[in-house]
């Protein structure tokens, strides 16, 4: 049987978790069809940007995490298959809270050079583009992580 440790490794909160990140990414798509969008992605990137670098760091934690544990897969189809839905939870966390971060890196870091703050820039409105679609994905995986926990649950007790 596999012990989660703490709430914070159940796959329930993980997926509610990555769902929530992936709605706060969501907006960007709905906004990117409105005319005002810009003035109202303003107001909600600051929130996105530390939600963002927090859970760029989430992810990495959980990919190093999910790496290291190769054990599970041991259990069989059911254990690839958590493993890989772990794998892609963290994977696509990491990836969502860089782009929802990276307008802190522009700001920050990117704007002490012209030069780089224009390429910062240019790079920021292309993972903009890609945000919307990228979180949906993430809900996806959530749903998936939460669907699967209670498949294993009824099905191994786990």
């Amino acid at each position: 049987m596999l012990e989660y440790g703490s709430f914070m490794n159940h796959p329930i909160f993980l997926g509610l978790l990555l769902i929530v990140l992936s709605m706060v990414a969501v907006p960007s798509l709905i906004l990117s069809k409105k005319p005002n969008a810009k003035e109202l992605l303003d107001k909600i990137a600051p929130f996105q940007g530390w939600a963002g670098v927090f859970f760029c760091f989430w992810g990495l934690w959980n990919l190093i995490w999910i790496l290291m544990h190769f054990e599970i897969m041991r259990i069989g189809m059911w254990g690839i298959l958590l493993w890989a839905t772990y794998l892609a939870y963290a994977a696509i966390t990491c990836i969502l809270g860089f782009m929802l971060g990276y307008n802190l890196i522009v700001e920050y870091v990117l704007s002490k050079n012209e030069k780089t703050a224009e390429k910062g820039v240019r790079v920021q409105a292309k993972l903009a583009e890609m945000q919307g679609i990228v979180g949906i994905l993430g809900v996806i995986i959530g749903l998936w992580m939460i669907i699967l926990f209670f498949i294993l649950k009824a099905t191994w007790g786990f």
